[in-house]
């Protein structure tokens, strides 16, 4: 059976990888590729179906069309199917090598999506990384699960975030091509992507129930189950409260009140959505003891899943929160001084403002002026966002 299991998985040892039907995400497949020749295992992290089991193939694609790697020297498998539960990790790569008649001397590149599924991944992981010659690419949609196990493979993984669609992304999937000519349909198309955000199966399908499921999977999987939270509906309530305050400032005592519930239960599950990645937590900029004490501000992880439950509706809070996916790299604060605040500043100090349709207020200004910073931005569109990377 697990012979069988591993040729289901990997379709390449008998017939070419390209016949995979997927786009390719290039921003992404790029900083793949870029640790191909590094030992490090390589973890991709980020909300489920957001297309990370997708970033696999296409690097797996990568090094049988273009790097010349032998397809008997790659294995894919996803972690959490049934029919391998009762194998570890150590034990289903050995018996790929005996299955592929292939010496523990020789390189194989492993793909294992779900990683977290199995029983002391990191120990096995470590283990295969300090015996083997092998590269790993691996896959976890928490974050918590990675962030516990930090200390078994310091030094030995990186981790790479996949996000959601961006506008460029969007286009190329939605198989828009505009002329130079056809630049002022950039606007109506970028107000489209505000609407149905970057989740790659529902930009395809555009099926609204697609994401509500996805929603549901999180939360009764990811966070239900795995955290013993026995009451989903309470959940599915925070989730709400959590859209309908995007992009602004989070009182963990009146979203606790609001919910009836108590503030530590509160706190608990904002991290539990967090550690999911349905959320972004952004910290105010200033001093350890200012980021402490001051509330912080959220995002949603994905515009669409926001619109899909507050409506699409108050453009600039979602542009805002497209802007902030935009830097998430850049490790954004928030500025706010006296109740006023500006959208965000960078670690490398830039000043940002986002105004879809509005303009600063004039105390705004003042604060924005008088904020140090080496440059300063405010964004106002589409184009606007690409200048500033």
């Amino acid at each position: 059976m697990t012979e069988q299991t591993f040729y289901r998985y990997n379709p390449w040892w008998e017939s070419d990888v390209r016949s995979d039907n997927f786009i390719e995400r290039e921003k992404i497949l790029t900083i793949l590729k870029s640790y191909l020749r590094s030992k490090q295992i390589v973890f991709l992290t980020g909300l489920r179906r957001v297309g990370k089991t997708t970033c696999m193939k296409m690097l797996i694609n990568h090094l049988i069309a273009n790097a010349g790697i032998n397809p008997a020297k790659i294995l894919y498998l996803s972690l959490d199917d049934y029919l391998l539960k009762d194998k570890s990790i150590i034990e289903l790569v050995e018996e790929y090598r005996k299955i592929m008649k292939i010496s523990f001397s020789e390189k194989i590149f492993l793909f294992l999506d779900e990683v977290a599924y199995k029983k002391d991944f990191e120990i096995q992981l470590k283990n295969l990384y300090d015996s083997q010659n092998v590269k790993i690419y691996a896959s976890s949609s928490s974050a918590s699960i990675l962030k516990s196990r930090k200390s078994f493979l310091t030094g030995r993984n990186i981790v790479i975030e996949v996000l959601p669609l961006d506008f460029e992304e969007y286009l190329l999937f939605k198989n828009i091509s505009l002329k130079k000519s056809d630049n002022h349909l950039l606007d109506v198309h970028f107000e489209d992507y505000l609407k149905v955000g970057g989740i790659p199966e529902y930009v395809l399908n555009n099926d609204i129930s697609y994401l509500k499921e996805l929603i549901d999977d999180i939360i009764v999987k990811d966070i239900s189950s795995f955290y013993n939270v026995k009451s989903t509906s309470i959940l599915k309530d925070f989730y709400i409260l959590l859209m309908e305050r995007a992009g602004k400032s989070l009182s963990i005592n009146k979203m606790s009140k609001i919910l009836n519930i108590s503030p530590d239960s509160a706190r608990r599950y904002l991290n539990m959505f967090e550690d999911t990645f349905l959320i972004y937590l952004v910290d105010r900029w200033g001093k350890p003891n200012d980021k402490v004490l001051a509330p912080k501000k959220i995002y949603s992880a994905d515009i669409g899943l926001r619109n899909y439950i507050t409506g699409f509706k108050d453009k600039g809070s979602i542009f805002e929160n497209y802007v902030f996916l935009k830097i998430k790299g850049l490790n954004p604060k928030y500025v706010c001084e006296s109740e006023i605040e500006i959208d965000f500043i960078t670690e490398n100090k830039v000043l940002i403002e986002s105004k879809y349709g509005s303009e600063m207020t004039l105390k705004q200004k003042e604060l924005f002026e008088k904020t140090k910073a080496k440059k300063k931005i405010i964004i106002s569109g589409y184009r606007d966002v690409m200048d500033l990377l």
